[in-house]
């Protein structure tokens, strides 16, 4: 599982001009899956992207966590952080979970977030989904389940 996420003071989702999902100061976490991930890998994952202390406490030291400033969380699939550039200019995606097994898990991951006290809004599963939002910062944080 590879969860990119970006520190914002908004963002949201909009599909065929209807907003599906949008949230004020939080985490704009974009979600990719592959075949082996399971049960373990989505609670180990949202543990750990949604405990991360990447704001600004008082004393202006990157020390604060979401929950510390009372953030929500805008969660959009993305099976493009799969994306293998090695050959050639087209990528391949082949690491990416299949479209029933990716949205399962897309959505115990979202399940989880949710199961530790944040509100989730949501982008639509394999939509054209059109993003905005203010990072800010900017602060981007990779995760990779493989590396944790």
């Amino acid at each position: 599982m590879r969860v990119l996420i970006q520190r914002v003071q908004h963002a949201s989702c909009t599909v065929d001009g209807t907003v599906t999902g949008a949230i004020g100061k939080g985490f704009l976490m974009f979600v990719g899956c592959s075949d082996s991930d399971d049960d373990a890998v989505i609670a180990k994952m949202a543990s750990k992207a949604s405990s991360l202390r990447i704001f600004e406490d008082a004393a202006g030291k990157m020390n604060g966590s979401l929950a510390d400033v009372q953030g929500s969380i805008l969660s959009i699939s993305q099976f493009t952080l799969y994306a293998d550039c090695r050959k050639g200019r087209r990528p391949s995606f082949t690491q990416a979970a299949g479209g029933d097994t990716a949205i399962h898990l897309y959505e115990k991951f979202n399940e989880e977030l949710r199961r530790l006290g944040f509100t989730v809004e949501t982008g639509i599963f394999g939509a054209d989904m059109k993003i905005e939002l203010l990072n800010d910062g900017p602060v981007t944080i990779w995760l990779d389940s493989d590396a944790l």
